[in-house]
């Protein structure tokens, strides 16, 4: 795994630039950092970043569904902070995943 707290702080560098209404993955993220197989590490950073003002909430994992959900406040916080940003959300998953997809390594 990439070092932690310099890993963590790249993560959430791009996390901060996924813009309002759109979401990444883990794995876009990791991709984009050149460290192709640690979505895993990007997970626990974005764990990791409560109260570091990073917008977690649009990190899901590769197809859309809001595995990190339970490492936010309440019940269905995650799913509430994306719906007030315009997303569907069915059964834990994102609705028209590829429309609102942010790949960081076009994007950036």
């Amino acid at each position: 795994m990439p070092q932690s707290s310099n890993f963590f702080d790249q993560c959430y560098a791009i996390a901060r630039q996924v813009p309002y209404g759109r979401v990444t993955s883990y794995g876009a993220i990791a991709k984009y950092l050149g460290a192709p197989r640690s979505a895993r590490a990007v997970g626990y950073a974005m764990t990791a970043s409560h109260g570091k003002d990073v917008p977690a909430h649009r990190v899901v994992n590769r197809i859309g569904l809001l595995t990190g959900k339970h490492h936010f406040e309440g019940i269905n916080l995650m799913q509430q902070l994306l719906e007030n940003e315009g997303l569907t959300i069915k059964n834990n998953q994102i609705q028209n995943f590829e429309s609102v997809f942010w790949d960081p390594a076009k994007e950036l």
